[in-house]
């Protein structure tokens, strides 16, 4: 896949109507929605889920991030809440992403990869033929406590980069990225998108100040 020249921008963590509108007014093309999760940051009640989502304008992706293992409970989620997207954070146990696909058309289904390994690379690889796009990301599911992302560290860009060559679906980048190194990993990796969450926050709000900067570096790396 060739990979697009201006990285799409997603903001992760969004905790409420007010800052779904000022990610967007940014120029966030992606919004992540946290539901219940085992460990992290951002975590946010389906009421207000929902409600974000209803006010996420057409051409603005509304990612709902899940812990759920079963396609059932992922469809019901995702119908009970009107996102256009589901991140599924961990590896399914029931039914397959094909499933969700068939039960859930128009709505598109992102894989994340937590980049551990090289093992990480078959993963990707393994899935990617069944999904819209793939998120690699730096947690660990494999913990007694599951860190499914929201993890604010860097992982091995040298592997995202691998991934990102050998599949034919959007790979977004995620993991402890800021204003100071989104630059440097897109330069690297030439994902479709970025995706931040702690990176653009302070006090665990965001921080328009960082916002703005971390925007204005994705725009630099598209310069240069």
């Amino acid at each position: 896949m060739e990979p697009t020249k201006r990285p799409r921008v997603k903001i992760c963590c969004i905790s409420s109507v007010e800052e779904a509108n000022l990610a967007i007014r940014y120029g966030a093309s992606a919004l992540g929605l946290v539901s219940e999760m085992p460990s992290g940051p951002g975590i946010l009640a389906e009421g207000m889920i929902a409600q974000v989502a209803a006010i996420v304008p057409p051409a603005v992706s509304s990612f709902l991030l899940t812990s759920k293992v079963d396609t059932l409970g992922i469809i019901a989620q995702q119908r009970r809440l009107g996102v256009n997207t589901v991140q599924i954070c961990d590896r399914l146990l029931s039914g397959t992403c094909d499933d969700l696909r068939q039960a859930l058309p128009g709505i598109a289904i992102v894989q994340v990869i937590h980049i551990n390994d090289k093992e990480s690379i078959e993963e990707a690889v393994a899935v990617a033929p069944h999904v819209h796009g793939l998120l690699l990301d730096s947690g660990n599911p494999s913990q007694d406590i599951k860190k499914q992302g929201r993890t604010g560290r860097n992982h091995s860009w040298e592997i995202s980069r691998q991934i990102r060559e050998l599949v034919d679906v959007p790979v977004f980048l995620a993991g402890g990225l800021t204003a100071d190194n989104v630059a440097d990993a897109i330069q690297q990796v030439q994902p479709f998108g970025v995706d931040v969450c702690s990176g653009v926050r302070t006090d665990g709000k965001l921080d328009e100040m960082k916002l703005a900067k971390f925007f204005s570096q994705v725009e630099a790396s598209f310069l240069s």
